[in-house]
């Protein structure tokens, strides 16, 4: 696959780190208008309280109305198992498309199961606007993205490149973070590692923005890195580490990790495009399976 890259569009990328999730939004504008994207927004949940709401994504939509910018996109890297998207919540305010990668459809098959999903809950993607396959294009404006099929976290993870920044998902963390896990249903530590080099494959400027920070070792919360960088000091993949060095490394790590605090309600609106499932009389209701996951 050739990806059609642009070096010489730089967009202008604006950051919204949510704390409790440890999540990284962005806006992303087209240099030569006013159009712009959304990647990963996130709804904030009390999921003591069995109670959600809007102030993240309040943020992004006050920032882009303040600027007078029309929103073109609103995209999801892939299924999120630590926050909820607010993707309908934005639509509504700002309008947009809501895009995921094809393979949305696998997940919504594995976790259709696990959450026992009856028949109406459609497992064709049709919650989406839009379901991109590996190096489909998009406009923002005058400005063209692209997508890169990189499976291995999950089966439906992306990376949405636009001219030199390319917005990583959970495929890679900051360099001293590595990577993401590769144990849920449907991912792949040697798929995770073949993804990574596509991505790194990219040129040794591309901007690379992370989707998630945890500030390892204390130090600040950082998201923007660049493929150079990567490729020569991150800890799971950096340096030329080999494929069966990164998958006994994943596999033994993963091992050790629990669960995310929030994947029973994040999967079940996340499949669902940001929507809240509802019980027989359509009030908002979620499920805990037990012992499934």
């Amino acid at each position: 696959m050739t990806y059609p890259v642009n070096m010489d569009v730089k967009p202008i990328v604006s950051a919204h780190f949510d704390e409790a999730t440890n999540t990284i939004s962005y806006i992303v504008r087209d240099p030569s208008s006013t159009h712009c994207a959304i990647i990963d927004s996130v709804m904030d949940i009390d999921y003591a309280a069995g109670r959600i709401t809007y102030d993240h994504a309040d943020k992004l939509i006050e920032e882009i109305k303040s600027q007078g910018l029309t929103l073109d996109w609103i995209i999801e890297t892939h299924v999120h198992a630590d926050h909820l998207s607010a993707a309908p919540y934005i639509q509504d305010k700002l309008g947009g498309k809501i895009g995921v990668g094809e393979k949305i459809m696998v997940v919504q098959e594995t976790f259709g199961k696990v959450f026992n999903e009856g028949t109406e809950f459609q497992r064709d993607g049709s919650q989406f606007d839009a379901l991109f396959k590996d190096g489909d294009t998009y406009m923002v404006g005058n400005m063209q993205g692209f997508a890169m099929f990189t499976p291995g976290h999950t089966p439906a993870c992306m990376v949405h490149v636009m001219g030199d920044a390319a917005f990583a998902g959970d495929t890679l963390f900051m360099p001293d973070g590595g990577s993401a896990r590769a144990d849920f249903p449907g991912g792949d530590a040697g798929e995770l590692y073949d993804s990574i080099q596509k991505v790194l494959s990219l040129p040794d400027e591309t901007r690379l923005f992370m989707c998630h920070d945890y500030g390892p070792n204390g130090r600040a919360i950082e998201w923007e890195t660049t493929v150079a960088e990567q490729k020569a000091n991150n800890i799971h993949v950096g340096g030329g580490k080999t494929r069966e060095e990164f998958i006994k490394f994943r596999t033994e790590r993963d091992a050790q990790l629990d669960m995310p605090k929030l994947i029973i309600p994040s999967l079940q609106v996340n499949m669902r495009a940001g929507e809240v499932p509802t019980d027989k009389d359509g009030n908002p209701m979620l499920k805990v399976p037990v012992n499934s996951l």
